[in-house]
């Protein structure tokens, strides 16, 4: 039997055990499992995945160039770069500040700007580069950061802001790129929770240097782990692609040489002259490249992605709509007018009085998955509580996010009777309180 009739052969067993072994089950009330977030496919994205493990092409290769190309225009970036997950996507945006290949580089001591209720590898990077982070409060609402003190932040060592647009709800970015503007500043957005939400009609992720994006399971599509660093200046093009690639200077793709034409005739640094421009290193790197077969993955999911998001909001609509009538015990989640998100939870604050814990711990026991808006304030985790930072004004609302606020999930993967059930139970625990 010829290759070609093999795959065809195997693809069509793959979409036979998907549709036997895969296929969602029936949800029973009050049993099943209401997760906050999960993998949404069908038979597609496993037989790609299983076309890209006959490849055998271990590392990056052809389905993740087709799946760069497929972001970058999406996202009409100068240049998009596949990584293993949205932490490594942030943490090479923040290192290539450092880069002694930019016009203003940052230097240790430099402050970055960022949020208070924050993830974790969203700050991580900033103090890893020996940078000083400077935290700004949060909206409860929005649980952004309040625009209306950025320009409070701004110090003499102030070069760069981070910030993210929290559970895919987009930031005020008008004011975010006017005081950057007005002070000279680097711009990176956190995009990892917002893929495809918009600001004034523009997608978010395409308004700083550079964006991070996130492809974990939680998140609008999936490649199981992976990543993305979005590069709309063009300045940061070949840093954040060397300091991906084991901070090589070489750009030649895998299995191609001599692309500048200079490979031993040229002098790099102090290493002698005509050194192997393939062994030349200009910053300190890692290798945080995905696997053909992640990419795979990402090729079905992204022909999907319009619906996934769309899923999303109606999803997030039905909530919004359902618990107007407790308002008097919950704070409702918000959103600038020029915002349009893409939801990646339902983000519930209760009133004062009320004990947050209590109402999670009776939504878990009757199923249904909450999560904390991350870390809630960064600076009482334990692994930063004695970082060197600078804060603006006294962080009380991040505070109260971190006590009275969690999320309950809207992903695609919810049928009309999880929602209902939902809402049933929701409003069931909040009227005993």
């Amino acid at each position: 039997m010829e290759s070609k009739d093999l795959r065809k052969q195997i693809s069509n067993l793959v979409a036979k055990y998907y549709a036997q072994h895969h296929k969602p089950k029936p949800f029973v009330h009050g049993k099943t499992r209401i997760p906050y977030a999960g993998r949404v496919y069908d038979e597609k994205e496993m037989i790609l995945l299983v076309d890209s493990a006959l490849d055998f092409w271990l590392t990056a290769g052809p389905y993740a160039k087709k799946l760069e190309k497929y972001f970058r225009e999406f996202l009409k970036a100068k240049e998009f770069y596949l990584v293993n997950s949205g932490s490594s996507a942030n943490l090479i945006m923040v290192s290539s500040l450092k880069s002694r290949k930019l016009k203003n580089p940052l230097k240790e001591g430099d402050e970055i700007v960022t949020a208070a209720v924050t993830f974790p590898t969203t700050l991580t990077p900033i103090l890893q580069n020996g940078f000083v982070p400077v935290f700004i409060d949060c909206d409860i609402g929005t649980y952004n950061i309040m625009p209306q003190y950025l320009e409070e932040a701004i110090g003499p060592k102030t070069k760069a802001i981070f910030i993210p647009h929290t559970l895919g709800n987009p930031v005020s970015m008008d004011i975010v790129l006017e005081v950057a503007k007005k002070h000279d500043l680097y711009v990176l957005e956190d995009a990892c929770d917002a893929l495809g939400a918009e600001w004034g009609g523009k997608l978010v992720g395409t308004f700083g240097n550079m964006a991070s994006l996130s492809f974990y399971p939680a998140h609008q599509m999936t490649l199981g782990e992976g990543g993305g660093v979005i590069v709309n200046d063009s300045e940061f093009a070949k840093i954040a692609l060397s300091i991906r690639d084991w901070g090589r200077d070489c750009w030649c793709e895998p299995g191609k040489n001599n692309t500048c034409g200079k490979r031993f005739n040229s002098r790099h640094g102090k290493l002698p002259f005509g050194y192997d421009h393939k062994y030349v290193y200009s910053h300190p790197g890692y290798n945080l490249k995905l696997t053909d077969m992640q990419a795979a993955i990402g090729l079905a999911q992204f022909e999907k992605l319009s619906s996934f998001i769309e899923a999303r909001r109606k999803n997030f609509t039905f909530y919004y709509e359902n618990f107007q009538d407790i308002e008097d015990k919950i704070v409702l989640p918000k959103w600038e007018q020029k915002a349009k998100p893409s939801w990646f939870g339902f983000p519930i604050t209760v009133r004062k009085g009320i004990d947050a814990k209590g109402i999670t711990e009776r939504l878990e026991e009757a199923n249904i998955e909450t999560r904390k808006v991350f870390a809630g304030n960064i600076l009482k985790q334990p692994g930063f509580d004695d970082i060197s930072h600078r804060i603006v004004g006294d962080l009380k609302n991040t505070d109260e996010i971190m006590v009275r606020t969690f999320f309950i999930g809207v992903y695609p993967g919810l049928s009309e009777e999880m929602k209902e059930y939902v809402v049933e139970v929701v409003k069931r625990v909040f009227k005993n309180v």
